[in-house]
C-alpha cells in the first residue's frame, strides 16, 4: 500500500457544501442567510451573552462573594491513606504524587485525621491537624513540617 492509494471508508467523508457558488448549486445567491438583517450582513450576529437589548443573564443575576487570590490551598490527605505505604517509609508531596492520592501539591499537603493508621511512617508536610499529629505519632511515626 502506498500513500497515493489511500482513501477514506465509503461515506465516511463528505464534500464541503460550497456557498453562494450559484443558482444550480442549491445554496447560491443568499448563501443560506436569507434575505438582509443582521445575520445576512459580513461581521453580522450578535456578540456572546447579547439577549436583543434585554438585560442579560450576567447582569441580572446579583454578584456574590469574593475570591481571595492569595489564599493557600492545601492538597488535603487523610491519615487512612497513609497505610498505602510501607514502614519506615518517608512521605512527601512526591511520594503522594507518585502512589495518586493527590493529585496536584498546589500550595503544600496537609494532613487530616480521618481514619487509622497502622503503618509507622515519617510524614512531611506543610501543615497537620492536632487529630492528625496525635495518630502519626501514638503508632511511632514522625511528622515533619516542611
Amino acid at each position: 500500500m502506498k500513500l497515493h492509494e489511500l482513501s477514506p471508508a465509503e461515506g465516511s467523508a463528505k464534500a464541503a457544501w460550497r456557498k453562494g457558488r450559484g443558482a444550480g448549486s442549491g445554496n447560491g445567491k443568499t448563501a443560506g442567510k436569507g434575505h438582509k438583517g443582521q445575520n445576512a450582513r459580513s461581521g453580522g450576529g450578535v456578540r456572546l451573552g447579547f439577549e436583543g437589548g434585554q438585560i442579560p443573564l450576567y447582569r441580572r443575576l446579583p454578584k456574590r462573594g469574593f475570591t481571595n487570590v492569595f489564599a493557600t490551598t492545601y492538597a488535603i490527605v487523610n491519615v487512612e491513606a497513609l497505610n498505602a505505604f510501607e514502614d519506615g517509609a518517608v512521605v512527601n508531596a512526591e511520594a503522594l504524587l507518585e502512589k495518586g492520592i493527590i493529585k496536584k501539591a498546589l500550595d503544600g499537603v496537609k494532613i487530616l485525621g480521618r481514619g487509622e493508621l497502622t503503618k509507622k511512617v515519617t510524614v512531611q508536610a506543610a501543615i497537620f491537624s492536632a487529630s492528625a499529629k496525635e495518630k502519626i505519632e501514638s503508632v511511632g511515626g514522625k511528622c515533619e513540617v516542611v
